[in-house]
């Protein structure tokens, strides 16, 4: 007999009140309760056909911690959770479960699909405050050594991964912290620094070594660190960290930022806590971000943080095309982001003094759809207009980091810069080298660079026991 179905919509998630939390850096969602999580556990009808598995990056159990929630078996149900990911606390808040697993629940067909990513916080949240701990012994130590560089979710997935099957794992950072788009990238107030750090001591108890303020390319060079440093295979997991500018007039003034630069100011170097912290900011009283996407959503919530009376996001195609999760729209509009659809600025305009004033904007209407599947935004003649702005934030796109392929230069790239390697292994053209994340695929999620950090790390090891297979295949690249 079916299950009967009793709760049709998702229990919703408790959030700190919209006046307040436009004024502090404190987390917006507060996570599931564990009556609400049971309840929520409960919802899943333990369909036959398993499809949320396969909507799911890593390949999560998803119906066995579901049910293991539901019978309040929470110990089980991280562990469950950890034979597949590492950073179970991270995805369970920023990952698009909506576009991924959830998307795929059978439940959804007819009521809305199970809150997985909800579930998946708790059990962490849980995990850690019972102090659950993983008690199955790594591997035997192999005596072969990785280096990882960069420790965003790919280098932090293939590191744990690495380690377990007994490799000795080095991680290179560039910034002073490690993480990765997870601290620098991601506000407070929607993944608080604490629950990275919290993952992170996770891969240090594997006895995964982490150094900070290494940027490779300068420090060493990706050959160095065979030659010189005696790994055996490399990871290259950087990033898309190079921001996208357009060609208009008044790019350069005073008061315009990239969103990498006023993230990672304000997340990283704790901006926002100027002077107790020693990196100023401009705190814009009239802000404009420009995008559509989870980035530029983080940069229009923070300015307000900052103590923004006006903060606008505009966006060059309809609401129904931001690419930026529904929650995070709802969120911002409900602490008093003003979002202009239908608009895209051609200049901005200076003051006496070469600072921002004004960013002077053009309508624009949806025409024939482009390559990815969208309707072209097309300018409106005649329609321009301004905003009284101080402060112009771009969030449109960020490209690879060249200083790794500049530096090495007998590893293939594409014509974005973005490194080439097979889909299925992450192995590139080079001997002994993988690549995985951002830094491959272009700006994506952090559940799908862990993906690919978990396929690199079986095609690793496979390479470091038997070093004439390299995984590399042309296609899919």
């Amino acid at each position: 007999m079916a299950k009967k179905i009793t709760q049709r919509t998702k229990y919703p998630m408790p959030n700190q009140d919209a006046h307040e939390r436009a004024h502090n850096f404190e987390e917006v969602a507060l996570g599931y309760p564990v009556d609400i999580a049971v309840l929520e556990a409960q919802r899943c009808i333990q369909c036959k056909n398993n499809p949320c598995i396969a909507g799911c990056p890593v390949e999560i159990d998803i119906p066995k911690f579901i049910q293991q929630v539901a019978d309040r078996d929470f110990e089980g149900a991280w562990h469950t959770l950890m034979e597949r990911n590492v950073l179970p606390a991270i995805c369970g808040r920023v990952c698009p479960q909506e576009e991924q697993c959830e998307v795929k629940c059978t439940l959804g067909v007819k009521n809305e699909p199970v809150a997985i990513g909800r579930i998946e916080r708790f059990v962490a949240d849980y995990a850690s405050m019972m102090k659950f701990t993983d008690d199955t012994p790594p591997a035997p130590p192999s005596g072969h050594k990785v280096a990882v560089v960069g420790s965003g979710p790919a280098g932090l997935t293939v590191a744990a991964d690495l380690a377990k099957m007994g490799h000795g794992v080095t991680i290179f950072e560039a910034l002073h912290k490690p993480g990765g788009v997870l601290v620098y990238g991601i506000p407070e107030f929607r993944l608080p620094k604490s629950i990275v750090e919290r993952e992170i001591d996770g891969l240090k108890r594997l006895g995964v070594e982490i150094k900070t303020n290494h940027v490779i390319g300068q420090t060493f060079t990706v050959d160095e660190l065979f030659s010189e440093l005696g790994y055996e295979a490399v990871f290259i997991a950087t990033g898309a960290g190079l921001p996208n500018f357009p060609k208009i007039p008044g790019i350069n003034l005073i008061g315009v930022y990239s969103a990498n630069e006023y993230l990672t100011r304000s997340n990283l170097m704790k901006a926002y806590q100027f002077p107790i912290s020693d990196t100023p900011t401009i705190r814009g009283k009239r802000v404009a971000v420009i995008g559509g996407g989870n980035t530029a959503m983080d940069a229009v919530r923070t300015s307000l943080r900052l103590g923004a009376d006006k903060a606008y996001l505009v966006y060059r195609r309809t609401r129904k095309e931001m690419p930026a999760r529904v929650e995070e729209i709802e969120h911002a509009e409900e602490e008093g982001v003003e979002i202009m659809l239908l608009a895209a600025p051609t200049a901005i305009l200076a003051d006496d003094r070469s600072r921002v004033r004004a960013i002077r904007c053009i309508r624009m209407e949806l025409g024939e759809p482009d390559s990815s599947g969208r309707r072209r935004p097309v300018e409106m003649p005649g329609s321009e207009f301004e905003l009284d702005v101080d402060t112009v934030v771009f969030a449109v796109g960020q490209g690879a980091n060249p200083l790794i392929r500049n530096t090495t230069p007998d590893l293939p790239v594409n014509k974005w810069g973005n490194i080439l390697a097979d889909d299925g292994t992450g192995a590139t053209q080079k001997a002994g080298v993988f690549a995985g994340g951002d830094i491959v695929t272009g700006g994506a999620t952090v559940i799908s660079a862990m993906g690919a950090g978990r396929k690199a790390a079986i095609a690793i090891d496979r390479f470091l026991r038997n070093p004439s297979v390299d995984g590399y295949s042309p296609t899919d690249v």
